[in-house]
């Protein structure tokens, strides 16, 4: 009964475990390597019809940079 009762709770001490570590890496893989950069975000503005300025690229990505800081 005992070593059930062990094994039960190191089963969830190495989940949560596994999962904090998980999460911190992953955070800190996507501030290292952020899902979109300037390149992509003009290729996509002229993909829908709009002349990208490198000010309006700016301020999208100082929002998307925000927007990912609160998070």
């Amino acid at each position: 009964m005992l070593y059930v009762l062990v094994g039960i709770l190191a089963l969830a001490a190495g989940v949560a475990l596994g999962f904090f570590i998980a999460r911190k890496y992953m955070m800190d893989y996507l501030k290292k390597n952020p899902p979109i950069n300037e390149q992509m975000l003009r290729m996509m503005m002229m993909q829908m019809g709009q002349k990208p300025s490198q000010k309006k690229i700016n301020q999208m990505m100082s929002q998307m940079n925000k927007q990912f800081d609160k998070k």
